[in-house]
């Protein structure tokens, strides 16, 4: 398999950073903006589908800021639970923790500081949004676990990373001017795990030799030569669900044409994917931040339509 780059490397802004602080920025992973993207568009789709988005923008916002801090703060905590893990693995190696280049001492105030972060976008949230979001940490606090004791890390990290689409829909009274059965948060929330789970499974290929040599579970190892079929079968249940849930606040057949670009990327990414190539991996994974902003695009249109 050709592998991808190791994933801590000082590139773009920080490479300009001071050499003290670059090792904390890598930890964050300050310098790769897809994690926080992909963390914040559940909450941008929840937001937007809810309703009214255009009156609400500044939660838009705060909630990108909270994206960004506890995307780094997931990703210091993760580097902590897993520093033996990762030290075993060409792509991981080099991270701070792991490496060493950042004691756990440290790592874990690093934690908390930007944790503080997120504690101060929360309480911008009305109360209901301010509940929903704190549920989160159960799942979060087990997840660097997941990998350990199942096959399907991925649907963890699923729940996981498409919890912003309750934050955000709840955030703005979601549902209260619309008559979506109750159907269109649930229909979200699953779409959005659907999709996690399909792209973080293309990003799971990157690592796909080394998990099998010291024993980490993956969906890609467990789909194994039906890899993409079955990240298909992921982003056509995420199109289903997102097409339910479109259809739920605004019940017209044009709001399916709202949906086909994304479709039509999300499908471009499976017939040109190749397991076998942890760079195309790595790239297919990267470009659902554009997949996730023609998903934004059609919810916002529907829940914005009058």
């Amino acid at each position: 398999m050709t592998a991808a780059p190791p994933d801590s490397q000082f590139q773009g802004f920080v490479a300009l950073l001071p050499a003290g602080a670059r090792p904390y920025a890598l930890l964050a992973r300050f310098d790769r903006p897809i994690g926080w993207w992909l963390l914040y568009w559940p909450c941008a789709f929840g937001l937007a589908l809810a309703g009214g988005a255009l009156h609400h923008w500044p939660l838009f916002l705060w909630l990108l800021l909270g994206a960004i801090a506890m995307r780094g703060a997931g990703c210091v905590y993760n580097d902590i639970v897993d520093r033996d893990l990762d030290a075993k693995v060409a792509r991981t190696a080099s991270r701070p923790v792991a490496s060493g280049a950042v004691s756990v001492r440290n790592a874990l105030l690093w934690t908390i500081l930007l944790s503080l972060v997120g504690l101060l976008v929360l309480v911008q949230l009305p109360r209901g949004a301010q509940i929903v979001a704190l549920g989160s940490l159960a799942l979060v606090a087990a997840y660097p676990f997941m990998k350990r004791i199942t096959w399907w890390p991925q649907a963890w990290l699923g729940l996981v990373f498409s919890w912003g689409a309750l934050v955000g829909w709840i955030a703005v009274g979601g549902g209260a001017n619309n008559a979506d059965g109750g159907l269109g948060l649930p229909l979200l929330y699953a779409g959005c795990i659907a999709w996690v789970i399909g792209y973080d499974t293309i990003y799971a290929l990157q690592d796909i030799e080394d998990d099998a040599l010291v024993g980490v579970k993956s969906s890609a190892r467990a789909m194994g030569a039906h890899v993409k079929g079955g990240v298909g079968f992921c982003y056509a249940a995420a199109l289903a669900c997102w097409a339910g849930a479109l259809w739920s606040v605004r019940p017209d057949p044009l709001v399916f044409v709202a949906l086909v670009p994304a479709a039509l990327h999300l499908t471009g990414q499976v017939v040109t994917l190749n397991p076998a190539d942890g760079a195309d991996a790595l790239a297919k994974f990267r470009s659902n931040r554009f997949a996730g902003l023609l998903v934004f695009a059609a919810m916002l249109v529907v829940g914005s339509a009058p």
